[in-house]
């Protein structure tokens, strides 16, 4: 049976020695947070899956909450939502696999109109993104006229639509002060919007979304960590409720997270985010001690290797947007992309 027909068919991938080979450096890079009992379920999918990606000409974004197989295994991009939309507008691919949540893919699909974007599980939500809609977005502009929408890449398309410009946790900041503006309505994450409004003398109008992973974190967790373990660097995700950020000794998006473990040069970290991350960060960091009090996105971790490849032998699950909805979205996304590269936004 030839490589093509066995990565096609799932009952025929199995552990052999040439899959051995084949994955052994992918397996070098992550052995220490993968136990090796696990690598023979996991390998025979990375071999198909990589194969699959040249026959179908097609790119596997990750997101860093995906686990250490998918985000070192298959992943040719990686990183947080900011870089993700970045990426996705700079593959020269036909297909992008997007393993992340539907926000997510909906945002590759509206920047690469052109491109397939699949998405390995269609469940795989947010409850960020589930905890707004566009109409209301429309409710809030009545009450306020003329207050410029800055909303946090974490919605649908629909609510990307009603908005001036987009962010993520990495440019709230920026792209609040890019608008030049006293006063802006900043959606939908309560605790970022505390976080950013701690940062800019622009009034914020804020809405009650939280994500239900940093929410469940507390300040009395931190503190009894920092008394268990001497010399912890506590980096936390402004996601988090405003009384576990000022026990953090950074506070930052993932990307900014992930360089804080560097310059930091801690040898004991404690990410408060999803727990995949310090899984993946660790790779690259292992004489590093990860401290992981574990918070796991149920969204994130719908997606799974035997999905991403049946998402690539069936070219299924693909993300579609209202063109007229995606129109709208694409300029609130693009106004985004332009604050990055030192532009000033006009809402």
């Amino acid at each position: 049976m030839s490589h093509l027909s066995s990565a096609l068919n799932p009952s025929e991938l199995a552990y052999s020695p040439e899959v051995a080979a084949a994955t052994a450096p992918i397996y070098e890079r992550i052995r220490d947070v993968i136990p090796a009992i696990e690598w023979p379920v996991h390998a025979p999918y990375i071999e198909a899956i990589n194969h699959l990606k040249r026959e179908r000409n097609a790119v596997v974004l990750a997101h860093n909450y995906q686990t250490p197989e998918i985000f070192h295994g298959v992943a040719d991009l990686s990183g947080d939502s900011l870089a993700l939309a970045r990426m996705a507008t700079e593959t020269d691919a036909d297909v992008i696999v997007l393993c992340g949540v539907h926000f997510m893919a909906e945002t590759a699909k509206i920047l690469n109109p052109s491109k397939t974007v699949l998405i390995p599980d269609l469940e795989a939500g947010c409850s960020l993104a589930s905890s707004i809609t566009g109409a209301d977005i429309r409710l809030l502009k009545e009450k306020y006229p003329g207050v410029p929408v800055v909303t946090y890449v974490n919605t649908s398309a629909e609510v990307k639509a009603e908005t001036d410009v987009c962010c993520t946790s990495a440019n709230a900041v920026q792209v609040v002060e890019s608008l030049g503006v006293d006063r802006v309505i900043f959606l939908p994450d309560e605790y970022l919007g505390n976080y950013v409004a701690q940062r800019t003398d622009v009034e914020l109008i804020l809405w009650h979304g939280h994500c239900e992973v940093h929410e469940r974190f507390t300040a009395q967790e931190i503190r009894s960590l920092r008394r268990r373990y001497d010399d912890l660097q506590v980096l936390a995700h402004p996601e988090c409720p405003p009384d576990v950020l000022a026990e953090a000794d950074f506070v930052g998006s993932t990307a900014g997270m992930i360089d804080a473990v560097g310059d930091a040069g801690s040898k004991r970290v404690i990410m408060i985010t999803e727990c995949s991350m310090s899984d993946n960060v660790a790779v690259a960091h292992p004489d590093v001690e990860f401290i992981r009090p574990c918070n796991l996105c149920p969204h994130m971790k719908r997606i799974t290797l035997p999905k991403i490849h049946q998402a690539l032998v069936h070219l299924q699950h693909e993300v579609l947007v209202d063109p007229a909805v995606a129109e709208r979205a694409r300029v609130s996304m693009e106004r985004m992309l332009e604050v990055g590269r030192g532009q000033k936004v006009m809402a």
